[in-house]
């Protein structure tokens, strides 16, 4: 048996396990792959019934700190027509060792197989008796607002303190501040440094963002945006980073979209990704397209996509395709 027989390949929350046959009999037991804080392992075993078996590697972080997941798991014959059988979905399940979680599929299961685990959330206890928290649910973006520097430089935003400078969006307007705009970008500089209109009338003129999406992206220069705020307004974050040559905000955006890729965001976040030029989360895309298969999930939304998408990434991705038929 060939060391890449027990390898698991993963995304940020996706882990996927192709198993070429299991013969009658069997068990098996994957490698560890790491999933959020933890060192995972899938196990099968072929019996008088197939089990599927999901379970955290024995640690001192796993006794000390258990994992308590959200995931779907799924059991697919990458055969013929590809059935899937896939379990209910778990929410906010302790898991310790390998008896936390044991599915007993009911189907006979024979030839190549991919088990398939997409986990929605992962948390820890909370040291008081609290309500568990989410290992996910927070990233750079808030830390950038705590110092008191920024909170005062926040409070000059939402309080309109001497502000220079209208920005009109499509639904509203918003006062902001010439200098603090010009140093964070190098497009508002040069509007203000030279005899241009946003010079002359004191207003940007942004109008292909609403009023929220445009007090977002202020949020983030002034250092003083929420993490839900930032995460409802990412995709008009990334625009506007690349409109007005915004570097960290349009790296924190790729990071940001490359954390939760699913089957309902994947074909628009790899329109973006080809549009914005951002490798990484093109790359994910299409991994999480054609290597974990999820292509046969949204067959009517892809076979759409492929329709008014740029030719030049609908080559790229035909060119996935068949290097995926050629492994596999």
């Amino acid at each position: 048996m060939t060391e890449s027989a027990y390898r698991v390949e993963t995304t940020a929350r996706l882990a996927q396990w192709r198993i070429d046959n299991l013969a009658s009999f069997t068990y098996r037991k994957s490698d560890p792959f790491k999933i959020g804080k933890w060192y995972w392992h899938l196990v099968v075993e072929k019996n008088k019934v197939f089990l599927v078996k999901l379970y955290p590697e024995i640690s001192n972080l796993t006794r000390e700190n258990p994992p308590i997941a959200s995931f779907i798991i799924r059991a697919v014959c990458s055969a013929g027509d590809r059935k899937a059988f896939i379990h209910p979905e778990i929410r906010d399940k302790q898991l310790k060792n390998n008896d936390h979680f044991v599915w007993a599929v009911e189907v006979p299961l024979t030839g190549k197989l991919i088990i398939d685990v997409e986990f929605l959330d992962l948390k820890i206890a909370s040291p008081d008796g609290g309500e568990p928290s989410s290992i996910w649910p927070e990233g750079s973006t808030e830390s950038q607002s705590n110092a008191t520097a920024l909170e005062y430089l926040g409070r000059m935003l939402t309080e309109g303190i001497h502000t220079d400078i209208t920005i009109n969006a499509s639904d509203g307007s918003i006062g902001a501040h010439r200098a603090i705009l010009a140093a964070r970008s190098p497009v508002f500089r040069s509007m203000f440094s030279h005899d241009l209109k946003e010079k002359e009338l004191s207003t940007i003129n942004i109008s292909d963002m609403s009023i929220e999406a445009v007090q977002a992206f202020l949020s983030y220069i002034y250092g003083n945006i929420q993490h839900e705020e930032f995460l409802t307004h990412r995709l008009a974050l990334l625009g506007a980073a690349d409109k007005y040559d915004i570097s960290d905000l349009k790296e924190a955006c790729h990071e940001s979209l490359l954390d939760d890729i699913d089957v309902r965001n994947v074909l628009e976040r790899l329109q973006n990704a080809s549009l914005y030029q951002l490798p990484k989360l093109k790359s994910s895309c299409m991994r999480y397209l054609v290597k974990f298969g999820k292509i046969y999930d949204i067959r009517d939304e892809f076979n759409a996509f492929l329709h008014s998408a740029d030719m030049e990434l609908v080559a790229e991705i035909f060119h996935e395709i068949l290097n995926a038929w050629k492994g596999f």
